[in-house]
């Protein structure tokens, strides 16, 4: 029964810590019950079965049952007691501290832990009984009926009564669990129960005053420490005006899937990749004793990557590939060959073959390919926004192409490279939308060893679990 309001906080803790311990031992029971084709009823647990026969230990031992004489095998059912005197039947699909699903005649249901006062099994071989005594009560109002429509029309409209009570009394044995147990069910909205009450801000504080920290955790009550202004909002939300919003919420949380049915996970990432890379030029002709020219910018970088969860935790690991581009830059070419080359051409009369005015500029351009081993970590993985970090290790391919007025080439930059970032995606259906920023620590060397060693990396990010 629900506890009542002279109940002290101890004895309401008492029965909170009782209905955790037996709800345990039914998340780890995998009792069945076996219903013959004669009606009896044998319950235990199905050790083994085969084409031919059913092993189970029951409580007066050990049974071996022949296929044959088997009807159906019956799922365990639980009857919830819930608060406000309400109560569900079903088969428990699903149970952790914070929600328990329940499948019932009528679909799949959601029940906040604290919504929950006690639960029991369904006993099949006492619930035949009940079926019977229901059953028989129906034939003694059916027969009291019938007595008086005989006072009114006679022997014939009786015996025709009498065979239409005949085939349709008694109870089905499983649609009619409900009625057997006399149940009283609650406001079930979206698959979600709901048992919010309008109370006032008065009633909050005075509830959480007589509270432990525990007992305010489960019911949802807000801390002592929380400000006046969050003890209204709490208020407002269980009033008539903020209800649907409250429950529309619980519905969409519910109809999330879990993070721990999937176990790999496709991730697109596109977003800009800020390249600081300044060129040692000194070795080319003309170029001895310059400063380093920057040959960087913000180029484009998009990445792939699939990764497998680390047994049952939230850790993802696995293989990622990105590519970037290293955007357009240019700066004087002082290659003494543009001016010798004119020189001959003033003395030969000739037209010369770099004019003035004409592009006498070195361009630069490339692109970088890197090879990881990515890892992610997530914090909150089923809630609505669900923050993570990352971080890779790999090997960076970098590529200059070096276009110069009289000499181009290619110049490498191949180095070793790490990064670490933080991310945040969403739930929409099947897709996640996200953003990620990642620092990656990539130390050049050669003509590229003046470059900055750390890199930002701002991406928007596609992905799938499955």
């Amino acid at each position: 029964m629900p506890p009542s309001l002279s109940e002290t906080p101890e004895c309401r803790m008492k029965k909170t810590v009782v209905l955790w311990v037996s709800l345990f031992l039914f998340s780890f029971s995998f009792a069945e019950t076996v219903k013959l084709k004669d009606g009896t009823f044998i319950s235990g647990s199905i050790l083994s079965q085969t084409e031919y026969t059913i092993n189970m230990s029951t409580a007066y031992g050990p049974a071996v049952i022949n296929q044959r004489d088997v009807e159906a095998v019956l799922p365990d059912q639980h009857r919830i007691y819930l608060k406000g005197g309400t109560q569900l039947i079903g088969v428990i699909l699903d149970l952790d501290e914070f929600n328990m699903v329940l499948q019932t005649d009528e679909g799949v249901v959601n029940i906040d832990m604290p919504q929950i006062v006690s639960v029991e099994i369904y006993d099949y071989d006492q619930g035949k009984a009940a079926q019977q005594a229901v059953a028989a009560q129906q034939v003694r109002q059916q027969q009291a009926a019938l007595e008086a429509q005989t006072a009114v029309s006679g022997a014939a409209a009786a015996s025709a009564a009498t065979e239409a009570a005949a085939t349709q009394g008694g109870l089905t044995f499983d649609a009619d669990i409900e009625k057997v147990f006399d149940v009283k069910k609650p406001e079930i909205v979206n698959g979600q129960v709901q048992t919010v009450q309008e109370i006032s801000a008065a009633e909050i504080r005075a509830r959480r005053a007589q509270m432990s920290e525990e007992e305010a955790f489960l019911s949802g009550t807000p801390e002592k420490a929380d400000t006046e202004a969050a003890i209204v909002q709490t208020a407002q939300a269980a009033r008539s005006g903020k209800l649907e919003q409250v429950k529309k919420a619980q519905a969409k949380r519910a109809q999330r899937p879990k993070d721990s049915r999937f176990d790999k996970y496709f991730a697109i990432t596109v977003g800009a990749q800020m390249n600081d890379l300044q060129l040692d030029n000194s070795g080319q002709p003309g170029f001895s004793g310059t400063d380093p020219y920057d040959v960087g910018g913000t180029g484009v970088r998009a990445e792939a990557a699939f990764l497998w969860r680390i047994k049952n935790s939230n850790l993802w690991l696995g293989p990622a590939l990105a590519l970037a581009n290293i955007p357009n830059a240019s700066f004087d070419d002082k290659d003494p060959t543009i001016e010798a080359d004119n020189k001959k051409a003033e003395a030969a009369v000739s037209p010369l073959p770099y004019p003035p005015g004409s592009d006498l500029s070195v361009h630069t351009s490339g692109q970088a390919i890197d090879l990881m081993l990515k890892a992610n970590y997530y914090f909150n993985p089923d809630d609505l926004f669900s923050v993570y970090l990352t971080a890779s290790g790999g090997y960076r391919m970098l590529s200059l192409n070096y276009r110069g007025v009289i000499q181009s080439h290619t110049i490498d930059g191949n180095t070793f490279i790490g990064s670490a970032g933080i991310g945040v995606e969403s739930h929409f259906d099947d897709l996640m939308l996200g953003l990620e920023v990642q620092e990656f620590f990539s130390p050049y060397s050669g003509q590229f060893k003046d470059s900055a060693a750390a890199n930002l990396v701002a991406s928007v990010k596609f992905s799938w679990k499955f």
